[in-house]
């Protein structure tokens, strides 16, 4: 087991949409021979992006897993989608690799969203290697690619290779560390070649820099290349670059081009030179954190744990858990508790991936293993199987919050259960998507990343599970307060020839600042109402606040003091009182000034220089207040408050302004008085939504 962990690399691709890594996933899939034949993403033939609606959209949508031999050697890759709408489970992916190959666009250079994506790898210090694609297209500038690296990532690169030639020239790489030249025929194989003469010199610098900064990061390799350069092998070399690139203390640099098929032998040596192995860490022993702040060894030897990074629907094994192996070793027929559920599920059988293709796996595996299991009953991702005599949870990474909301109702009427069943089984497979109903309005509510988000999973959930549902606009959480203060009476008085109902109350109701929510003061003295009907008060108003009184809303930073009332020793009760609560509130809402409030967010949006003034213009005419901007390296970042209601084609729109390289983030900051003209909008439209439902 050993040996087989020894030569085993975990590792995902991870760069911008369109930037290339399926393509890349696919070359390696070729190289390594796991696939007889190159497709491609205009064609929807890759093995990665196999899903209907991937085919369609010509990009990934969900992580696609691969396993495969080079070399004799195992590996176990992930392709990621660049899309900010898909990558809300990035962390789980990243959590579940030891390494990373950084995809950057030769053609297009680093985007503001390949910032967002570094940020999020360098939370996990993973080792690296940037691979700069597409080398063979119009436009290819290797430079500019490796300066965005540089300028806008922060990161300082090491050159591994150097193309030679480029666009339709691109032809071939020469190795910095082995100071050798590589040449690719037509079908990308490759051969030993003589460095071009115009670039003798161009190496021979380079590789004087490239042995200073290794040396810079081995202090003794350092001391004997001061002394003697001529003493470092090749051997010495690798050994050295090998620790600092585990370090995550520099970052190999390597081209290509998938579509063409050149590069992928050289990537996959360097991936098997310079990524560690699931036991390889700098110094000490490798170790796994719980979410008690404990940690555990990795060792095949050690008791088995493993974490479900994702769910999958199979259309032939039916739902497949795909999980790493944390530590020890698993068998076909294991027996592991799930954390969560506390549930014992015994496997039957371990799967490896590629694409939508399954493959028993009939050895026992180790870790840094991606594998699946197929029916587990009580898990889902997220979660962590274990031994049962040795308990261990899994520190797992945040997710982020959704970012919209979507109303979806059924095409036809008294189907709501059959799409509420169907969505909520997309939720397994989508950790990044949340189904709730709303109490305010009864909606069903599908919230996720963006609009594509959504968008993409009601069209997988309707393909899938053969239900109609229709989209509706994102439901705004507005909300309602007051302003003033005044006193009412509440009472609530019935005679039915029984026992009857009594329950009188008198209140003070105010308006309070942003934010500081509901407040019940209770200001009876003298018994004028008895101690135990007194919550029941507190508990009418706020059950007729939930409701609002203005567009429907729920009613928000309020105060209401209780200071009198009276009541009947036969006919009062907790439900009196009660309602009495309600009737004074609503009693106080047509006295008081109602206000409608509406959310706004904070929007953070990346762009290139060159369309800030487009950007924040646009963000003005939805009713935006710029709060500054920040550039570096050709990039902006504009930080503006935003109403929510103004966001809901953003995306697109953002997409449309700057040709695709725009990205934003968006939460909710805070509530603000809505302007007389949206306000009544709103009202309008929730009064004709009650007449409609009378």
């Amino acid at each position: 087991m050993l040996d087989v962990l020894k030569n085993q690399r975990t590792y995902a691709l991870i760069g911008h949409g369109g930037c290339g890594k399926t393509t890349v996933a696919e070359m390696l899939l070729y190289v390594a021979g796991a696939v007889p034949k190159l497709g491609k993403i205009e064609d929807g033939t890759t093995t990665l992006d196999y899903e209907p609606e991937e085919i369609k959209r010509r990009g990934s949508v969900q992580p696609g897993f691969a396993t495969f031999q080079w070399q004799k050697n195992r590996h176990f890759l992930i392709d990621t989608p660049g899309d900010l709408a898909f990558t809300g489970d990035l962390g789980y992916v990243l959590a579940s690799v030891d390494a990373v190959i950084f995809v950057v666009d030769a053609v297009d250079g680093v985007k503001p969203l390949t910032r967002k994506l570094w940020q999020e790898v360098s939370k996990f210090r993973l080792p690296t290697i940037f691979l700069i694609t597409k080398m063979d297209r119009d436009r290819a500038d290797y430079e500019m690619a490796l300066n965005g690296i540089k300028n806008q990532l922060g990161v300082k690169p090491f050159l591994q290779n150097v193309p030679i030639g480029k666009a339709e020239s691109f032809s071939g790489v020469v190795n910095i560390v082995e100071n050798k030249a590589y040449g690719f025929d037509a079908s990308g194989k490759i051969s030993e070649v003589a460095i071009p003469a115009d670039m003798v010199e161009e190496i021979e610098g380079l590789r004087e820099t490239m042995m200073e900064e290794i040396a810079v990061c081995d202090e003794t390799l350092m001391e004997r290349y001061l002394e003697d350069p001529e003493s470092v092998s090749q051997a010495d070399l690798e050994a050295a670059m090998r620790k600092a690139v585990v370090c995550a203390e520099i970052y190999p640099v390597m081209v290509a081009s998938g579509l063409k098929c050149m590069g992928g032998q050289r990537i996959l040596n360097a991936v098997q030179v310079f990524f560690p192995s699931p036991l390889d860490t700098p110094v000490g022993e490798k170790v796994v954190e719980a979410e008690d702040g404990s940690f555990v060894k990795v060792s095949p030897d050690a008791p088995p744990a493993c974490f479900v990074l994702k769910t999958q629907f199979d259309q032939f094994a039916g739902q497949l858990s795909i999980m790493r192996v944390l530590t020890g070793t698993v068998t076909p027929d294991a027996t592991l508790l799930n954390m969560r559920s506390d549930a014992k599920e015994r496997f039957g059988g371990l799967l490896t991936i590629t694409g939508s293709q399954t493959t028993p796996c009939k050895e026992p595996v180790g870790p840094g293993a991606i594998v699946a299991v197929a029916k587990l009953k009580e898990t889902r991702t997220g979660d962590t199987l274990c031994e049962e005599k040795h308990p261990f949870k899994f520190l797992k990474p945040k997710l982020p919050e959704p970012m919209i909301s979507y109303a979806l109702a059924p095409a036809e009427k008294g189907d709501e259960d059959k799409v509420f069943q169907a969505m909520g089984k997309l939720l397994d497979e989508d950790v990044a998507l949340r189904l709730t109903r709303n109490e305010e309005t009864g909606d069903m509510l599908l919230s996720g990343q963006g609009q594509s988000h959504v968008e993409m999973a009601v069209e997988k959930a309707k393909r899938r599970y053969k239900v109609g549902i229709v989209l509706k606009a994102p439901t705004i959480p507005y909300r309602e307060t007051v302003r003033g203060k005044v006193e009412v009476q509440g009472r609530h008085k019935k005679q039915t020839g029984g026992r009857g109902q009594f329950g009188d109350c008198w209140i003070r109701m105010e308006g309070k600042l942003r934010g500081e929510g509901y407040e019940f003061v209770d200001a009876i003295v003298g018994g004028s109402i008895p101690r135990q009907y007194i919550p029941a008060v507190d508990k009418g108003v706020q059950e007729a606040s939930v409701r609002g009184q203005l567009a429907g809303y729920p009613m928000v930073d309020f105060r209401v003091e209780l200071y009198d009332g009276s009541f009947h020793t036969v006919d009062s009760s907790e439900m009196a009182f009660k309602i009495a609560g309600a009737l004074a509130f609503k009693a106080a809402c047509e006295k008081l000034k109602m206000v409608l409030l509406e959310p706004i967010a904070l929007v953070s949006v990346s762009i290139p220089d060159d369309f800030m003034g487009d950007v924040i213009g646009d963000l003005s005419s939805r009713r935006g207040k710029v709060l500054g901007s920040d550039a570096v390296g050709g990039v902006t970042e504009v930080q503006a408050h935003v109403p929510m209601s103004e966001m809901q084609e953003y995306a697109k729109t953002l997409s449309s302004m700057t040709g695709g390289q725009g990205a934003f983030t968006m939460v909710f900051d805070h509530y603000e008085d809505a302007p007389p003209p949206v306000a009544e909008k709103v009202i309008a439209e929730a009064k004709k939504a009650r007449e409609e439902k009378e």
